[in-house]
């Protein structure tokens, strides 16, 4: 199973305060993950004062020239407001220069502000993905890409550019991910129970569409926390995860205490090691994901309890989970 870690580079709560600071405990966190030996690295877009990351591509190309191994990844790429002849450029560019380790992970977003930023109608929310998603695919999978008629350049490295679909929760998006026969990421914020069904649909709709479910990979992601002992982690990771929420339109004013231990109680991964190894296999087993990649950099959290955090999840959750994961196949595969 590959694991991982991803960021939106909020700016929220302390330290870091500036969006050059938040840059570069980004690419220090990617430096960490690569020679620690976690396998994906991935960072989200927004169009807000209030995040440092509106182009991830630039952020994983700096973060590319210090690493060497680990895979550089979008999540989420909002495709709605994008242009996809510009997006696979961009990221074939990003391949050449990682050594063909560049991925997208294209979605709808949480967040509606590109839409009038770059003068897009909500209204056509649907319809806009829809149509750049099966552009961009077309673009990875043919060996001589064009639109309008023009060659599209550069190639990536990798045959084809790997495009993941994010599905937030909605039966229609994991649908329509079987149905283009893509990769899907599964973006959840407690326990991956209720995402079974998701996967059902997505495997039935690539079935029908004339793909091999068997061949089509199931990844899963959301916030995640660890400490040494699973109490004081779950009292140190509330107040930045709070404040975190501050920027969530349901949630404005941070998160209520009784919402965090409701959400501790359906599968938030925050705890102690095993604790996190338990529930990140329970995505293994009820998903059949293949790969895990979880957000803790939140809320202003301190670069030391970030890297404490991430530590542990490099030296005791990751080799417990690939020790179990590799003589144990996934149930829903």
């Amino acid at each position: 199973m590959e694991l991982g870690i991803y960021s939106f580079g909020d700016l929220a709560g302390g330290a870091p305060t500036t969006v050059r600071q938040r840059l570069a405990s980004l690419v220090e966190q990617a430096r960490y993950a690569d020679a620690a030996g976690l396998e994906v690295f991935a960072l989200g877009e927004h169009h807000r004062a209030d995040f440092a990351v509106s182009a991830p591509e630039v952020v994983l190309a700096a973060i590319a020239s210090v690493t060497e191994r680990i895979r550089l990844s979008s999540a989420v790429t909002v495709l709605s407001t994008q242009e996809p002849v510009r997006v696979f450029q961009q990221y074939a560019t990003l391949d050449q220069l990682c050594g063909g380790r560049a991925e997208i992970i294209a979605g709808r977003g949480a967040f509606t502000e590109s839409f009038p930023l770059f003068g897009y109608d909500l209204r056509d929310y649907e319809t806009l993905f829809d149509e750049k998603i099966r552009l961009l695919l077309r673009l990875t999978r043919e060996q001589r890409p064009t639109h309008n008629g023009e060659a599209v350049a550069p190639r990536a490295l990798q045959e084809p550019l790997p495009v993941w679909i994010g599905v937030g929760g909605t039966p229609q998006s994991a649908v329509r991910a079987g149905v283009l026969g893509a990769p899907m990421f599964l973006a959840l914020f407690t326990g991956p129970d209720p995402a079974a069904r998701l996967v059902e649909l997505y495997h039935r709709a690539a079935g029908q569409a004339g793909h091999d479910p068997a061949a089509l990979r199931v990844g899963s992601g959301g916030h995640m926390f660890i400490g040494r002992r699973s109490q004081e982690a779950k009292e140190a990771f509330f107040p930045y995860y709070s404040e975190y929420f501050k920027f969530h339109p349901r949630m404005r004013g941070g998160m209520p205490r009784e919402v965090y231990d409701a959400w501790l109680a359906d599968g938030l991964i925050v705890g102690s090691p095993q604790e996190v190894v338990d529930r990140i296999m329970r995505h293994h087993e009820v998903l059949g994901s293949t790969r895990y990649v979880g957000q803790f950099d939140v809320g202003g959290m301190p670069d030391g309890m970030v890297r404490e955090s991430l530590e542990l999840f490099a030296t005791e959750v990751a080799p417990v989970i690939r020790r179990e994961t590799a003589t144990a196949p996934p149930s829903a595969a």
